[in-house]
């Protein structure tokens, strides 16, 4: 009979492998499983740990994502260390009241917050045109993005590319390819400086993280080479995916105000 660590590492790669798949699959919104898997599947019973070692496990795959995206040029690197720079202030504060919030409260605004990210991928992720990088005066506006990003990323434990891409193309004036390249930078230090404020806490189960993002990384590449044979069914993936999200949302919602 396997022991039960064991049976829990085995499940932390296969619903790391399912998180890694459908980000490298269909994009921005996949990492937003992340939580409830680790929560009931995975069985990690404390929302606030949940939420610590998904924002590690967050940080790393997109610092991993980074590399194919920046050496294919896809990273404007001014614009990304403008955003990080006050999106980690943000990512701090946020992480430090989300640590503070009853872990079902912030259970309830997790599920709130799935269904807002269901609904803009059924609206779709629009192209924004051809490429105004850099618009004038995108400064400023890329520090205050950036900080509103970050602390929601910090607060919720979770990537935020759904959000962050959308800020950049908004702030910049970059098209779409860059601002999705030029995101994972702001992803991955989002993630990172969450994970750190939740680390000093204690509130990182290490080698849950470990098997989380090594099935990541196996998934990743998996979605990756799925993703050219299903380019053509890509907008009935998103339908799918966000039915799946929206029905683990009010799953979260029945079991966090029965609670």
């Amino acid at each position: 009979m396997l022991q039960p660590d064991l049976i829990q590492t085995l499940v932390a790669i296969a619903c790391g492998s399912a998180v890694g798949f459908s980000l490298a699959l269909i994009g921005g919104g996949g990492s937003i499983l992340a939580v409830p898997l680790l929560l009931y599947v995975v069985g990690v019973h404390d929302p606030h740990l949940a939420i610590g070692t998904s924002a590690l496990a967050v940080a790393v795959n997109a610092f991993a994502n980074l590399i194919p995206h920046a050496r294919a040029g896809h990273v404007r690197w001014k614009a990304a260390f403008i955003f990080a720079a006050t999106g980690v202030v943000g990512a701090f504060i946020g992480s430090t009241i989300g640590k503070a919030v009853n872990g079902q409260r912030l259970l309830v605004l997790f599920a709130l917050l799935m269904i807002v990210v269901a609904v803009l991928m059924l609206r779709g992720r629009r192209s924004g045109g051809p490429d105004r990088y850099p618009l004038s005066h995108a400064n400023p506006r890329l520090a205050g993005v950036g900080l509103g990003a970050g602390a929601l990323s910090g607060f919720f434990g979770i990537g935020g590319g759904f959000l962050i891409v959308p800020g950049l193309m908004l702030a910049s004036g970059m098209e779409i390819i860059h601002a999705i390249g030029t995101s994972l930078f702001a992803v991955g230090s989002f993630g990172l400086t969450a994970a750190v404020n939740y680390a000093r806490s204690g509130l990182i189960d290490w080698p849950v993280a470990g098997a989380f993002i090594g099935g990541g990384v196996v998934g990743g590449w998996l979605g990756a080479l799925g993703a050219k044979r299903l380019a053509k069914t890509r907008g009935a993936l998103n339908i799918v995916f966000a039915g799946v999200i929206i029905a683990v949302a009010i799953y979260m919602l029945v079991r966090s105000l029965r609670g």
